[in-house]
This record gives C-alpha cells, sequence and structure tokens, in this order.
C-alpha cells in the first residue's frame, strides 16, 4: 500500500524507499557505542512479553515542519511510553512531547500540496528493534542492534 503512493518528482524531496520505512518509537539521536549493551538491557527488561501492538497508519499523509512526508502511526503509544521511561535515565529526551509516531516516507523540503493523500492500513507489531542509522545520502543503511520479541 505504501509503495503504491503517488510519488512526483520533485528537486528538493527526497523518496524514502522501503528500506528506510520505520516507525521510531523514540528517536535516539547520536549515542555513543558504550551506551548500546546498557539502551539494549533496559529495553529487554521492559519490552520482554510486553504482547503484540495492533498498529495503524493513516488516514492520510501528514507534512511536519516542512521537512518530512509521513504516515500518522496510532496503536504504539504504551509501547512508546515503556520505551521513553526505559531509555530516558541513559540518553535524556531531546524532542518535544508528546512524540507522535510516525512512517517518514519523504524528506527534504516538502511542499504542502504533497500532503494530505489518502492512506490506511493496520499491522501487528511484534517486535521493536534497537536501529542505529548508518545512511549517506542517497545510501540508507540501519544496523539492527537489539532485537525484543513482544509476543508473550
Amino acid at each position: 500500500m505504501i509503495a503504491a503512493l503517488h510519488r512526483p518528482p520533485h528537486p528538493k524531496v527526497t523518496w524514502a524507499a522501503p528500506e528506510q520505512w520505520m516507525v521510531k518509537l523514540r528517536p535516539l539521536g547520536t549515542v555513543s557505542e558504550r551506551l548500546v549493551p546498557e539502551l539494549a538491557d533496559a529495553l529487554e527488561a521492559e519490552l520482554s512479553g510486553a504482547g503484540t501492538a495492533l498498529c495503524a497508519f493513516g488516514p492520510a499523509t501528514k507534512r511536519h515542519w516542512g521537512q518530512w512526508l509521513g504516515l500518522p502511526v496510532t496503536g504504539l503509544d504504551e509501547l512508546a511510553e515503556v520505551v521513553f521511561a526505559a531509555t530516558a535515565g541513559i540518553v535524556p529526551v531531546t524532542h518535544p512531547q508528546p512524540f507522535e509516531a510516525y512512517l517518514i516516507i519523504a524528506r527534504g523540503h516538502v511542499p504542502k500540496e504533497l500532503a494530505g493523500e489518502p492512506i490506511e492500513g493496520e499491522w501487528a507489531a511484534r517486535t521493536i528493534e534497537l536501529v542505529a542509522d548508518r545512511s549517506a545520502p542517497g545510501r540508507p543503511r540501519f544496523e539492527n542492534l537489539a532485537s525484543f520479541s513482544l509476543d508473550t
């Protein structure tokens, strides 16, 4: 469904490739490698067996601060609260609160007219991953540092 969205060419917009599609529960920013084991332990302790989360996106694409085009995601609020609580003592919270989950599909200088395309979908989230973004311009690359099963 996401791949079928209209993606008109625009000189100041970069459309995300499928391998870049993720829903962030908490953006951590740049984190020292030495903190990764502590983050993984804290998340494992809080997320293990938390239960599958039923998620939905839509009802339409939305523009954020003129820099992103995304799909609003619901159904992850409780998990996001757990993730923030488990990690705030390790990596201070610097993003505006309350945090809203989105699946970002475009970056750059996103014009207003790109927003509002109808799309709705749902899925069951069974895992949460601690991911490092090692991307470079034109070369998306995410590295999975740890994975946590939500299945009970």
